[in-house]
């Protein structure tokens, strides 16, 4: 995501904000995220995980509204948080506006200052200390932010090309360095994301590949004590229905660069709105992709998923496919939405406390945690194979389920009382 929002930042950071200060919890008991066997590790507890995106929470002076937005992730049951770890400008940027990195041929600046990193390093302390872990891409494959467009401006070339130009990757890995090496030692990372979405528009696959294995064995070499990720959308996968989105014309092919030895887990984004899909489309999107997790030995994160309209009856299916298919270590919706900030909301935004917070946050953390299943009015409905039978991994029974209850191939699996699933 991280499309046409850029222009609400500068409007919110002047805004007035009546938020009282907030006292910040105690620190908690925390260590660095690891992985154990399917699963990732988090501060002990070894499961399946939920969280949520806020782009914003770096782009803010308010401290206030990073404490409290933060504290209301956390009581809610989320455990990850993924942020922007890039601001890039090719001119210095107005007053008040925060940036990371002003980029020139000529010379290029990392915003170490007041209005740039450290407004990230305030977002990670106060992580820190809500027991939170952060997801953290480090270049924007779209515009917003700076992004590709940002060093294309400056070095020359285009968005394709970006991913070979020596002058650009030179300038990118000292923007890692820069922002790595300020918290190789916090427990509040859960990963370096090495891009948001990145795309090589009729690039043959091997070039974002051979990208992503340097780019990755690069961060490892700075920084062993987190993991690392692509941050890719999941284009490219030759086990879908042959629409769109598992087309390799983006010039990827998650099926290989999940098997990248470097990248520790893969990821990947649910859109049906702007892909043109159906919402119950996404319910096997999630299946053979997590499939192809189980294939290479990874654990993924659907890392971003959002619909516009009827979230309960929409994304919930997502997210029980996704808990109950192997492979999958946890979801993280876009996007997180509060009341009390202005300018930051898109029509994906789910607000705290709102009706759709409850069964997209509240409800799902409950499905997670085993106290009670999704809401048993949820309409679920599975992909289906040519005659009136499920597709292997698609989903043939559960609560509220009005599919197929019959396997095209494999045998119809109880994994829980909301999800029955296509096995081999």
């Amino acid at each position: 995501m991280v499309m046409a929002i850029k222009s609400y930042v500068l409007a919110a950071l002047s805004a007035a904000s009546t938020l009282a200060a907030v006292v910040q919890p105690a620190p908690r008991a925390s260590s660095f995220v690891t992985i154990s066997g399917s699963h990732f590790d988090i501060d002990g507890e070894v499961g399946y995980f939920a969280g949520t995106n806020c782009y914003w929470c770096p782009f803010t002076y308010n401290t206030a509204e990073v404490d409290t937005t933060l504290s209301d992730i956390a009581s809610s049951g989320l455990k990850v948080v993924r942020v922007l770890g890039f601001s890039d400008w090719n001119t210095l940027p107005p007053t008040g506006e925060i940036w990371f990195q002003l980029l020139n041929a000529t010379g290029s600046i990392i915003n170490t200052g007041a209005d740039g990193l450290q407004n990230l390093d305030y977002v990670v302390a106060s992580a820190e200390q809500h027991g939170l872990k952060l997801i953290i891409p480090l270049v924007n494959n779209w515009d917003d932010f700076g992004g590709i467009n940002a060093y294309v401006n400056a070095f020359g070339g285009n968005a394709t090309s970006w991913f070979t130009n020596a002058a650009a990757q030179s300038q990118y890995r000292t923007y890692i360095h820069a922002v790595v090496s300020r918290y190789i030692n916090s427990t509040a990372i859960f990963a370096w994301e090495l891009a948001n979405e990145p795309r090589c528009a009729g690039c043959d696959t091997g070039v974002i590949a051979e990208w992503a294995t340097g780019v990755s064995q690069y961060i490892k070499s700075l920084d062993p004590n987190h993991l690392v990720t692509l941050g890719d959308e999941g284009l490219g996968l030759s086990t879908g229905d042959g629409s769109y989105p598992y087309s390799y014309a983006s010039g990827t092919d998650f099926a290989a660069n999940i098997q990248i030895e470097s990248l520790d887990f893969g990821t990947f984004h649910l859109y049906p709105d702007g892909w043109g899909e159906t919402y119950p489309w996404g319910s096997s999107w999630v299946q053979t992709h997590a499939q192809a997790c189980v294939e290479a030995g990874k654990i993924c994160i659907m890392e971003e998923y959002g619909a516009v309209t009827d979230r309960c009856t929409n994304m919930v299916p997502w997210q029980n496919a996704s808990m109950a298919s192997l492979g999958m270590g946890g979801d993280l919706f876009w996007q997180w939405g509060e009341t009390f900030v202005s300018g930051y909301g898109d029509s994906y935004s789910i607000n705290y406390g709102s009706s759709d917070w409850h069964c997209v946050v509240q409800d799902h953390v409950a499905a997670i945690s085993g106290k009670s299943p999704p809401p048993s009015t949820t309409t679920l409905t599975g992909p289906t194979a040519s005659g009136s039978c499920s597709i292997l991994w698609g989903q043939c029974g559960g609560n509220g389920y009005l599919g197929a209850t019959c396997c095209a191939q494999g045998t119809c699996t109880y994994l829980n009382d909301w999800y029955s699933q296509c096995q081999p």
